[in-house]
């Protein structure tokens, strides 16, 4: 039994230094096993790291994009208005260069002496439908003299020109009885037309005294008119003016009429006209020149 007993504590001994083996390469298992875990913990945290720094990469990516389209739509729209502006401008300066390369239809003279609120009544007339076409129809008054009130009242006007006649000669009538005033309108007329004909070079040239209103279709009939006079060379001037023109007695309002006798009030002619008409301008009664 002593004997038996004996061999079997010496198999203990393998088996304890098996056991204390076994215990070791678990534990360097459990060591390497663990070193591997921290690791791959380390990878997992640095890649996560990563990622974030990816991803706030990203998002400051994504915000620059953001701020880059805002700049684009911004950028975009000042062109949009910019290219409006350019199209703008280059309309007005094309209007511009066209206004100034369109010969007028007819310049357009109200007669004054000394009686401003008649001028003003006439003036707002012709202003009423001329600023749509100023371009075509130039607007001047011409004073005759040197009444305050009417030169005023001219002047305070910026969509027309003011003259002024001062006529110190002295008139002497051919008649006896006859009207100095009669003699003054004459000069004043004829320092006008050779103003506006020999000076400012206009084709035709509208005279309105200052006592009228015009109509609507004032301009509308003059610039038809015009080509009448270049067209006929027979015609001396055209008239809006019919003494029987009232609507009771206007049977076509369409129709024009050929005369023999010069209406005057708001009469049109040419310059080929006047430089036949000027040298021989009477002394007085131009309204009734024939």
């Amino acid at each position: 039994m002593v004997r038996i007993s004996l061999d079997f504590r010496f198999l203990l001994i393998p088996v304890a230094l098996l056991f204390i083996y076994i215990q070791m390469r678990l534990f360097a298992t459990q060591s390497e096993y663990a070193d591997r875990i921290a690791e791959a913990v380390d990878a997992e945290n640095h890649c996560t790291s990563q990622m974030r720094l990816l991803i706030d990469q990203i998002s400051m990516q994504q915000g620059h994009i953001l701020s880059l389209e805002e700049e684009k739509k911004r950028l975009d729209q000042e062109g949009v208005q910019l290219k409006a502006l350019v199209q703008e401008l280059e309309r007005k300066g094309l209007q511009r260069m066209i206004n100034k390369t369109q010969e007028p239809v007819a310049a357009v003279v109200i007669m004054a002496c000394n009686r401003a609120d008649y001028l003003e009544r006439t003036v707002n007339s012709v202003l009423k439908y001329q600023s749509p076409i100023a371009s075509k129809y130039p607007l001047f008054v011409s004073q005759d003299g040197s009444n305050p009130e009417v030169k005023s009242k001219a002047l305070s006007y910026d969509q027309l020109t003011y003259m002024q006649h001062l006529d110190f000669e002295p008139v002497y009538t051919e008649r006896p009885g006859e009207l100095i005033a009669y003699y003054k309108i004459a000069r004043h007329y004829k320092w006008a037309l050779d103003e506006l004909f020999n000076k400012h070079k206009f084709s035709r040239v509208i005279i309105l005294e200052d006592d009228m209103e015009i109509a609507s279709d004032f301009f509308d009939y003059f610039e038809a008119a015009a080509d009448l006079l270049d067209r006929d060379k027979s015609i001396m001037a055209v008239s809006s003016w019919n003494d029987n023109g009232q609507k009771q007695f206007v049977h076509d309002p369409y129709a024009l009429y050929r005369s023999d006798f010069f209406p005057g009030l708001g009469w049109m002619l040419t310059r080929l006209t006047w430089s036949e008409l000027s040298p021989k301008w009477p002394k007085a009664y131009p309204s009734w020149f024939t």
